[in-house]
């Protein structure tokens, strides 16, 4: 048996709603001002069941609530998932159970409840620690309301986590490093840092094309990227993948069931999933999904058995973005290969020999000057 088939699982729970139009919802259909959620209760652990009956046999690792904002899930629905949960697989002694919540004063109130719902770990969208860079990333909320949201998550688990973007608009070293430093003095044990890209078709894009935007160029990126990791390291908070960092056993263990490529259930409106070697995708728009459920007894649109070299592809693009990289029998194991099939070969030499990955037996990984080009080592690798 391999390392997806033995490992503990994963639950992905995706609440699409939002209560009212807000910047972190992505669908206008998912507002909504009401939500019957007796049937959605109902209807998000039949979903579960399904998923529960083709993945008996494995304790859950860790559930997480996202999707629109799911810090605003009635309490009760996420003891009863937490609950049939357990049931359905059993848990795993220190399973970690995290919900996202946006830092508003709004949801930071309900902690208490979620907290006694079952959930241990929150993860908060701060995204920034400047009311102008809140304004520009189109946030509800401002610095005071975040951080208040902080300080109450902190009160309630035990397990904390936020996220930062940098490489923002004209954003200099010096700011960040300020920045960052500050974010540090929180005191949590988990920090999400992401440098801003920018996506083609987006309002930023054609802001940028406009020259109305001056994001910081590629030298001042890698700048970032690197006092990112010098100063997350020398706080204890070491790069575990290319934009999380974390006190050493306090890494997001639902995180990591994606990127090493192990299965996880995926629930609810437009969830993903990976199951034995088959993808799964729920419907998106919440009444499809709702009427698929009432239909078929699962929210399923599609479950598709991926190709070998598919799966392949996939443990090597989610695997390398950690720090402790691949194990290339593994994934030679996935896509029916010898391992040395699984990368190019002479690619691979080339890399190494400019220090952008290591080998160590079967292990590979990306090295610190690789992590900021991870994309081109990728494309070189499985070319």
């Amino acid at each position: 048996m391999n390392a997806t088939e033995t490992s503990p699982l994963a639950l992905y729970v995706h609440w699409p709603f939002c209560v009212s139009k807000c910047p972190y919802c992505d669908f206008n259909s998912h507002v909504r001002d009401t939500v019957d959620q007796a049937a959605w209760r109902a209807a998000l652990l039949q979903d579960m069941r399904y998923e529960a009956q083709l993945l008996p046999g494995r304790p859950l690792g860790s559930i997480f609530f996202g999707g629109g904002t799911p810090s605003l899930m009635p309490p009760a629905t996420v003891a009863a998932i937490v609950a049939a949960a357990e049931v359905s697989w059993g848990f795993t002694p220190d399973i970690e159970i995290t919900l996202e919540a946006n830092p508003s004063s709004v949801e930071a109130a309900r902690f208490a409840d979620l907290a006694a719902a079952g959930v241990n770990r929150v993860s908060l969208g701060l995204q920034a620690l400047d009311d102008q860079a809140l304004k520009f990333l189109g946030r509800a909320h401002g610095v005071d309301e975040g951080l208040a949201a902080l300080a109450t998550a902190q009160a309630n688990f035990a397990r904390v986590s936020f996220d930062l973007i940098y490489a923002r608009p004209d954003h200099r070293l010096a700011a960040w490093e300020a920045e960052l430093a500050r974010a540090i003095g929180f005191g949590t044990e988990h920090l999400s840092l992401y440098q801003l890209t920018i996506e083609p078709g987006t309002r930023f894009a054609t802001e940028a094309a406009a020259g109305r935007l001056h994001i910081p160029d590629a030298d001042t990126g890698a700048d970032l990227f690197e006092a990112t990791r010098a100063m997350t390291r020398a706080a204890g908070l070491p790069a575990y993948e290319i934009s999380n960092h974390a006190r050493p056993g306090a890494e997001s263990r639902h995180n990591l069931t994606y990127w090493r490529y192990t299965d996880y259930a995926g629930i609810g409106p437009g969830a993903h999933g990976r199951r034995n070697g088959v993808a799964t995708v729920r419907h998106k728009k919440p009444e499809n999904w709702m009427s698929a459920i009432n239909r078929n007894g699962n929210g399923a649109e599609s479950e598709t058995p991926l190709a070998p070299m598919m799966r392949q592809t996939e443990a090597m693009l989610m695997g390398l973005r950690l720090g402790e990289g691949v194990d290339l029998a593994r994934i030679a194991a996935l896509g029916n290969c010898a391992v040395d099939d699984v990368i190019d070969a002479a690619a691979a030499a080339t890399l190494e020999r400019e220090g952008l990955i290591a080998r160590n037996g079967t292990r590979l990984r990306a090295t610190d000057s690789g992590m900021p080009v991870l994309n081109a080592i990728l494309a070189a690798l499985i070319a």
